[in-house]
This record gives C-alpha cells, sequence and structure tokens, in this order.
C-alpha cells in the first residue's frame, strides 16, 4: 500500500509558510485556523490557503504514484505511435517496436542537432536586384600627382636632393664619381639610412658594402665596390638601424630604381614631417591654378565649388559635392552632357623631380560625407588626354551580427578613429590606417607622417626620434599587427561602390591644339603667350552611363520559420509525433520530478521520526501521551522502574498530579489522499 503524507504538513514544509496561517489540529477543511489578525485578513488568508492546498492536491494526485505507473500512462495515453505499440503488443513485438522507436529518436535528435547546428551557423544568401531611379551625383575628389611645387620646397629638399645626385652617379657612373667626391654632403641624412650593395654569391657569408665605400666587411677600395656593383648576384638595399646600432635590417631591392625612390621618399617624409601643416598647404598647387574650367550639366562652377583637403600623398586634394555643407547634387540624365566636365592643369614643369615620378591627376568616386582614400581606391588620369569615366552605381547591404561581421557607424570597433576631425562616416580603410597610427605610437612613440595624427601626439622625424624608420619598417612587415588590426576592424553594413568604364582620346587634336591653348592660357595668366601644353593639361568627363543601379543584398540562408520547418517536418516523419507529443513528453518530465519530490519529502520526514524514536531510552510513547504532555503539563508519563512487590505508589507522599485522560482524536488516522480531496468547489475536509 502506498504511503500517503498529509498535504497540509507536506505543503508546509516544502514552502515554509508561516504557523498562523496552517491549522493546528490536523483538519483540512481550514475551519479552526488561528489567525494572527482577525477580520478580513482571516478570510482572504483562508481563501489562499484554500487555493494552494487543492494545487497540491493535484499536482501530487498525478497519473500514477510511481514511476512505472507514470511511465505506463504515458505510452497508453501519447498521441506519438511508437510508445503505444510497445504497450500494446505481444513480448516480441514490444520489442521490435521498442528497438524501432530507439532508433528513430536517435534519428530525430540527429537531424536536429544537424538542423540546429546549420541554423546557428548565421549563413547568409545572396540577392541581387535591379533598380531604377534619379540618383545622387558621386562625390569627386582630384589630386596632383606631385603633392608640392619644386619651386617651393626646393629650399627643404636642398641637402637631400644633393645627396640623391651623389647616390645616382654613384649607380651610373661609378668612375665619374671620384672626380666628385670632394663635394661636401650632408652625412647627417646619409648616416639615418644609408644604401648599401649586397652581393648574395656566397648565401652563407654575403658582403654588405656602403654605396659611398665606407667599409662595413673588411672591403675598403670603391674598386671592390664597382666590381660587386657589377657581378652577378649583387642587390641594393636600405639598412635600418637602432638607436644605439646594435640591432639593424635589411630592406631588399630588385632594382636600384625601387631603391632609390623609396629611400628618397622615407627621406623627404622626415623632413616633411617637421612643417607645420599650414605651411605645406601653401607649398601645394592652389585650386584657381589647377582646375581651369568646369561644368555640371549646364551649370558652370569654378574653384570655390570644391572643398580643399591635405592630403600627405599628394598634397592638396578637391573634392565635388562631397555633401558637407550642402546638399547633394542630384543627376539629371545619363550621359555624358549631364555629368561633370573638367580640364585641368597639372603644371607638370613644377614637379618634384625625385618625390614625383608619374604625371597626372589621381581622381577617385566616393559617397558623401565619406572620407577619400585616394592612395588605396584611386586612379590616374593621364596628361594630354580626354578621359570619360562612365559610372554604374552598386549598393552593398549586410545584414550585420550575427549573420555578417559588419558595423552600421563604427561605435562597436574597439578603435579609435582619427579621421573623425573631418567628420566623415565610418569606413573599414579609415578604421585599418588609425589602427596602424596606434601601433606606431604604441610602439615607436611618434605618428607617421602618411596617417591621421591624434591630438597631442608628434609626427616621426629623425631629430626627435632617431631610431623611427627601424621601428616603422618592423612594424609594417609585422604579420601579427596586420592581422591584430583586421581582426577589430569591421566592414561597414551599407556601402556604395561605384563600377568605372574609363576611355581615353588624346587631347586636344593636333588640328585644335593651336586655339584651345592659346585660350586656356589667356584665362589663366591673362596673356595672349601660351604659357600652356599637352603635358601639363588633363580633361575629365564623369557622368552615369545608366540610371540603372544593382542592389546587392544580404538575407538570412536559414531563419526561424525554415528550422521549426524542419524540426517538425523530421519529428512527423520519423516520429509521426506533433508539438502536443513535446508538451506530453514536457508534462511526463513535470510529473516525474514531482514524484521525486514527494518521495524526497517522505524520506526526509521518516529519518526525522527515526530520529525522534532514538531519543527515548524506553519505549517510545504513544500519542495520547504525547498529546497529553504537550497539552496538560501536570500530565508526565510513567518512566521510573517499578518492583513487584510493591503497589503502584510506593511512596504515597510522591503521587503525581492526575492529568486530564486524552481524548479520541478520529482525525489523526490516516487516510487515502482521495477521501481528503474534494471533487466539489476544492474545498480540502
Amino acid at each position: 500500500m502506498l504511503l500517503h503524507i498529509n498535504p497540509a504538513y507536506l505543503f508546509k514544509l516544502l514552502h515554509g509558510f508561516p504557523p498562523w496561517i496552517m491549522p493546528t489540529d490536523g483538519n483540512l477543511s481550514g475551519k479552526n485556523v488561528q489567525m494572527g489578525k482577525p477580520g478580513h485578513r482571516e478570510g482572504a488568508t483562508m481563501h489562499v490557503k484554500k487555493y494552494l492546498l487543492k494545487c497540491l492536491h493535484r499536482l501530487q494526485k498525478g497519473p500514477g504514484y510511481t514511476y512505472k505507473e507514470l511511465l505506463v500512462w504515458y505510452c497508453d495515453n501519447t498521441n506519438t505511435h511508437g510508445p503505444k505499440r510497445i504497450i500494446c503488443e505481444g513480448p516480441k513485438k514490444k520489442a521490435m517496436w521498442f528497438l524501432l522507436t530507439l532508433l528513430f529518436a536517435a534519428l530525430v535528435f540527429w537531424q536536429w542537432g544537424t538542423f540546429i547546428r546549420t541554423y546557428l551557423s548565421w549563413e547568409v544568401s545572396v540577392s541581387l536586384s535591379v533598380g531604377f531611379k534619379t540618383m545622387d551625383f558621386p562625390a569627386v575628389t582630384i589630386c596632383n600627382a606631385s603633392p608640392f611645387k619644386y619651386s617651393k620646397v626646393k629650399h627643404l629638399l636642398k641637402d637631400l636632393d644633393e645627396l640623391m645626385e651623389a647616390v645616382l652617379e654613384r649607380i651610373l657612373a661609378p668612375e665619374l664619381s671620384h672626380a666628385n667626391a670632394t663635394r661636401t654632403l650632408n652625412s647627417s641624412i646619409w648616416n639615418h639610412t644609408p644604401l648599401v650593395l649586397i652581393d648574395e654569391r656566397n648565401p652563407h657569408h654575403p658582403v654588405i658594402l656602403d654605396l659611398f665605400g665606407d667599409d662595413h666587411n673588411g672591403l675598403t677600395n670603391s674598386s671592390a665596390s664597382e666590381k660587386i656593383c657589377n657581378a652577378h648576384g649583387c642587390k641594393m638595399a636600405m639598412r635600418l638601424c637602432s638607436l644605439n646600432r646594435t640591432q639593424c635590417t635589411f630592406r631588399n631591392f630588385t632594382s636600384a630604381t625601387q631603391a632609390v625612390t623609396e629611400w628618397y621618399s622615407l627621406q623627404a617624409t622626415n623632413i616633411f614631417a617637421q612643417v607645420p601643416q599650414q605651411e605645406l598647404v601653401e607649398m601645394s598647387y592652389p585650386g584657381e591654378q589647377m582646375i581651369l574650367a568646369c561644368l555640371f550639366g549646364a551649370e558652370p562652377c569654378n574653384y570655390r565649388n570644391f572643398t580643399s583637403i591635405f592630403y600627405p600623398n599628394y598634397g592638396n586634394c578637391y573634392i565635388f559635392n562631397w555633401g558637407m555643407t550642402e546638399k547633394a547634387l542630384p543627376s539629371a540624365n545619363p550621359g555624358t552632357e549631364f555629368g561633370l566636365k573638367l580640364i585641368l592643369d597639372i603644371g607638370q614643369e613644377d614637379y618634384v623631380p625625385f618625390l614625383a615620378s608619374t604625371a597626372g591627376v589621381r581622381l577617385m568616386l566616393h559617397e558623401q560625407r565619406s572620407y577619400p582614400f585616394i592612395r588605396d581606391e584611386g586612379i590616374y588620369a593621364m596628361s594630354g588626354t580626354e578621359t570619360s569615366i562612365g559610372v554604374l552605381v552598386d549598393k552593398l547591404q549586410r545584414m550585420g551580427e550575427p549573420y555578417s561581421p559588419c558595423t552600421m557607424n563604427g561605435s562597436e570597433v574597439p578603435v579609435q578613429n582619427f579621421y573623425s576631425d573631418y567628420n566623415t562616416t565610418y569606413s573599414i580603410q579609415a578604421c585599418l590606417r588609425s589602427c596602424f597610427q596606434h601601433h606606431m605610437i604604441h610602439s615607436c612613440k611618434c605618428g607617421h607622417y602618411l596617417y591621421a595624427l591624434p591630438r597631442g601626439e608628434k609626427y616621426c622625424n629623425n631629430r626627435d626620434f632617431p631610431d623611427w624608420a627601424h621601428c616603422y619598417s618592423d612594424l609594417q612587415m609585422s604579420v601579427a599587427q596586420r592581422e591584430t588590426c583586421i581582426g577589430m576592424c569591421k566592414e561597414s553594413c551599407n556601402d556604395t561602390q561605384y563600377k568605372m568604364t574609363i576611355s581615353m582620346a588624346d587631347w586636344p587634336s593636333e588640328a585644335s591644339e593651336d586655339w584651345i591653348f592659346h585660350i586656356l592660357s589667356q584665362e589663366r595668366d591673362q596673356s595672349t603667350n601660351i604659357t600652356l601644353s599637352r603635358k601639363g593639361i588633363v580633361k575629365l568627363n564623369i557622368y552615369f552611363q545608366e540610371f540603372n543601379y544593382r542592389t546587392i543584398e544580404e538575407s538570412a540562408a536559414n531563419n526561424l520559420v525554415w528550422l521549426l520547418s524542419n524540426l517538425g517536418g523530421q519529428f512527423g516523419f520519423w516520429m509521426g509525433g506533433s508539438v502536443l507529443c513535446l508538451i506530453e513528453f514536457g508534462e511526463i518530465i513535470i510529473d516525474f520530478v514531482w514524484i521525486t519530490i514527494i518521495k524526497l519529502v517522505a524520506l526526509a520526514k521518516s529519518l526525522r521520526q527515526r530520529r525522534a524514536q532514538a531519543s527515548y531510552s524506553g519505549p517510545p510513547p504513544t500519542v495520547a501521551e504525547l498529546v497529553e504532555a504537550h497539552t496538560n503539563f501536570g500530565f508526565q508519563p510513567d518512566t521510573a522502574p517499578r518492583s513487584p512487590n510493591t503497589g503502584p505508589y510506593p511512596n504515597e507522599q510522591a503521587l503525581p498530579i492526575p492529568g486530564t485522560p486524552p481524548p479520541n482524536y478520529d482525525s489523526l488516522r490516516l487516510q487515502p489522499l482521495d477521501v481528503i480531496e474534494s471533487d466539489g468547489e476544492g474545498d480540502a475536509i
């Protein structure tokens, strides 16, 4: 027979209700409840007690009182097909259906795991759509290939240019360079980062010699230098050393042209980094001189319609339709006549000879309010030509986390944007460059001249930071640094790319060259003399090829509907179940937990009773004795041993005070739980 526990006691034990809310005479009807306060609280407390006891009884009742009964009840009543056959069929079919149910359940869980892993991989599908509408004209950035006018920076580059000429003499005509050996050169520039010759014919013992014959490996005369330089396997390199010259690295080049160009650019960077930016702006090409003619659609424009910014690689750059102060200009129609037409004067005759080896205009198309990283994304337009650029628009829309590692505005990217002073939007180029500059400042204690500099920091130069070139070279070649920056920076979720179709033709033609250059020269210099030539003029036509734009949009490849459909399909196919079957399974789990709690409570009560019985030395007292002892303090059980020869009370003067006889407590009888619970309104009787 199953043991039934008093629900009131179980409820009190589980939930820790205060004693004033529970009955004290064993009656579950709640009529003799001791309340802390009379009045309306008594009725409310009684109502709550009845409701909680009713819930307790129904939970305790359940489908069965043992685990076996519960399993039999579940298999007999579930809507899943397999468990029913396990109960209803014979022994052999029971075993067969048990194995089949177990096998198909394993298949279902395996398929569920596969689908859940696929869903949590956050895969995306890309859709391409084509639209047609009037679009805003892109921002156009133009720069001269030479950052400065040589006539204005010649005094800064005087020592460097003399040293460069001596280097070229040593490379091209070593025999003639001895005649000019008495020329005074600035050795401090050369000592920081000299060019050396490396003979690698013997890989185990390479010979390293300074280009000016400075002895480093036992070779002292220039004839040895000439012999090595003319021999097979000779390479040119830059030697970059730390401050104490204890640690040096060599940057090798396969061509002397590359070597001297990179060396000169590095030395020029060191010089320009020490000049205030306002002075550098004045040394570059002004807008009124560079932009000779401008026409947007049918509206004339000039250099005042451009925004000027200083870009270290190209000096003064000019942006048309940037959208910073005015609304972006729309394009009325596709075609050349509705685009932007420019005639530019690059002033090639005043290029820095050793710094600008390319002649032309560097240009870039980009979104409004975005910073133009023209060195990375720009294209060249050569002088003496008319370059036509047809534009097509691609709009990229990524989903963002967790599907795509992109950002909307860069607020969650853990890299400080050093280009935020320009009030531009986030871009991955700005993040990567800011990250490199941050590492440069942290490792070399100064910032590189070609990157934006945060407030309070200084640009690297040989005077204040003598070993910066060695530090910069190590950082530039560091794979860990690149991986760190790539890992921290994210692409923009919404991006617009401009695809360009470029065509070129000679401009002006030989037949029209004379009158065109006459007019342009007069407009620029107010002179009848021709001051312009084909090598210094660039004409640009930038326009939309068509108003069709492509939208490349990401969407979730596996959404929640897909996941639920596949989970339900597999469960229905292999087990013949539905969502209700899962609810039934959840119900049996709850019943299992509840029966376990009941058994644990019963076990705890049994252990308490055993400990109470063990505290008595003699036989355990009866219920009547315990109740009388609790209610009548004059009543105490007879525990003293009696002699057979003595009467009931050997000492007449030590007679105990008679107590009240115990009443007949019928309510203490254990009754089945079904009798305790009422089927009416939920009252416990």
